[in-house]
């Protein structure tokens, strides 16, 4: 990939009840993103995506955000825990492509892996079995044969259940697995990870190489987002 600035995000949580996050994001778009070559959404764009069928009138000005970005620079957006049900029709109109996770890229010297971060999460073997079902293109294709009302009632009751289940669960457990990290890395033959899923945005460095943390965005905090230039790697987060 030739030089000039990229962009990397994760886990905005964009939801129709906390518009100010939608703003905050739009924000970034027009003026942040504005200047970058290429912008990297990886996973949970959206608190809950529960089909493309989904006429989502409050999200309109986001999407038309979103459009005149894809209009000025390259736009790759990756599924997460809460957005896996967007689909092709979402990406032609909004003018992002898929990814897979992982997904491989050279930048610089740097072989790097992109990922939500979830699969990283190797000690919580619940929440895999879970992600191995909702995955499952028989799954995908019943839930989403489902009346749109319906959809919403299941995504309900699963979220309200993913919350009980983590109010009992360590904060270790619902960490990336060190050893699920070096592996991962070791397999794909990279030297840098780069991921969200955990809200725990950071860098660490490893034997392997490095891993960046992209954290997640809250009103109050300003934007969350990993730069990459000819310069190098920085990651802007009040947090950090």
């Amino acid at each position: 990939m030739s030089d000039g600035e990229i962009l990397f995000v994760s886990d905005l949580h964009l939801d129709r009840q906390q518009p100010q996050r939608t703003r905050l994001f739009i924000d970034f778009l027009e003026t942040r993103a504005a200047q970058a070559r290429v912008l990297f959404i990886l996973g949970d764009l959206f608190e809950a995506w529960l089909g493309d069928d989904d006429p989502a009138e409050d999200f309109q000005p986001l999407f038309e955000a979103l459009q005149r970005c894809a209009s000025r620079c390259e736009l790759h957006f990756m599924a997460g825990n809460r957005d896996f049900l967007v689909g092709e029709d979402l990406a032609r109109r909004i003018g992002f492509d898929i990814l897979p996770d992982p997904f491989l890229m050279t930048l610089g010297e740097h072989r790097l892996a992109l990922m939500h971060g979830d699969l990283l999460c190797s000690d919580d073997t619940d929440y895999l079995k879970f992600r191995a079902l909702v995955r499952d293109p028989a799954w995908r294709r019943d839930f989403l044969a489902r009346p749109l009302e319906e959809r919403r009632q299941i995504a309900e009751g699963l979220r309200e259940r993913s919350q009980q289940a983590m109010s009992g669960k360590q904060m270790t457990i619902m960490d990336v697995n060190p050893k699920t990290v070096e592996q991962t890395m070791r397999e794909l033959g990279v030297d840098t990870l780069i991921h969200g899923h955990t809200h725990r945005p950071g860098l660490h460095a490893l034997p392997a190489g490095q891993r960046i943390v992209l954290g997640d965005w809250q009103v109050g905090l300003g934007p969350s987002y990993l730069s990459w230039t000819p310069n190098g790697f920085r990651l802007s987060d009040p947090r950090c």
